[in-house]
């Protein structure tokens, strides 16, 4: 179950908030939730995510078979 936090922040960080959430496709909700995560991690002593597999399959990057991925880099080679 989640719990609900307010925070008061100044109208510019509010303003620099909502830009960069907007650069990240995302609600500020989420991008808050997320710079907390990181900054506990950072806190507990490691800069590396907890689970680097779930960071990875998080960034939602474009995937296909092996022998195509490599297909496709020897054919931006040439």
């Amino acid at each position: 179950m989640s719990s609900r936090l307010q925070v008061l922040i100044p109208p510019e960080l509010d303003a620099r908030l909502a830009k960069a959430a907007q650069r990240s496709r995302v609600s500020k909700g989420k991008w808050v939730r997320t710079a907390i995560e990181r900054a506990l991690e950072v806190a507990a002593g490691g800069n590396a995510p907890a689970n680097p597999l779930a960071r990875l399959a998080s960034l939602e990057a474009p995937t296909a078979d092996i022998d195509r991925m490599l297909s496709e880099i020897e054919a931006g080679r040439r």
